[in-house]
């Protein structure tokens, strides 16, 4: 069995159809520029939200889409694509050794199978699986408002150990773009990875130096 390199960290990435489709492509570029490995899985509404908000264009069927993804990124040797529908895929069981799982951006009903457990297609399979094995679960909800069902399915992830990190940014650094708003929230992600990064400036960063 090949070793991986000592730093390097298996990171599943999920996106769903919920808005911010930017947050999922950004995501996966900095792990990988950052030397990591993905395992992404894209839900079909992902891929159609990719097209409207991103201007990418992944189709509509989940192995196409899977296959469309990877060559959005020129195909790299450390991203894994598998199919929405593909229950068979690596990251669906346990023993396969990843690190984390991130679901960037993260739909309502994304959270709320997660919550109650049920397994519509592989985003929600391997979500499951990385609760019962105990590894570090993050998601990035993108919604406003947020009605009592969605805090009260959020609330219990959290109070199962399940990192909710909302979509949101902070205006201390003065962000100019969008991409700088948007690193904020990933740069939080990573932080809770353990993952060093300098997405964006911290608090108080330019007086510490």
């Amino acid at each position: 069995m090949k070793l991986r390199p000592k730093n390097m960290k298996r990171i599943i990435v999920g996106i769903t159809g919920a808005s911010g489709a930017m947050l999922g492509e950004r995501f996966v570029r900095h792990l990988l520029g950052l030397g990591h490995e993905v395992h992404a899985v894209l839900s079909t509404g992902g891929a159609q939200v990719f097209d409207e908000e991103l201007g990418v264009d992944l189709g509509r069927e989940p192995e196409g889409i899977a296959t469309a993804f990877r060559r959005h990124f020129g195909g790299p040797k450390r991203l894994f694509v598998a199919a929405a529908d593909d229950f068979a895929a690596r990251v669906s069981s346990g023993s396969a050794p990843m690190d984390a799982m991130v679901i960037v951006p993260c739909s309502m009903s994304t959270a709320a199978a997660v919550a109650a457990g049920l397994t519509l297609n592989l985003i929600h399979r391997a979500a499951g699986v990385t609760i019962k094995e105990r590894r570090p679960l993050v998601l990035v909800p993108r919604e406003s408002p947020l009605s009592p069902i969605h805090l009260k399915n959020l609330l219990y992830l959290a109070e199962i150990g399940v990192h909710v990190v909302p979509a949101t940014t902070a205006f201390y650094h003065k962000p100019k773009t969008v991409e700088q708003m948007v690193d904020f929230t990933l740069g939080r992600v990573l932080d809770l990875l353990k993952i060093e990064n300098k997405l964006f400036e911290r608090w108080r960063e330019s007086a510490a130096e």
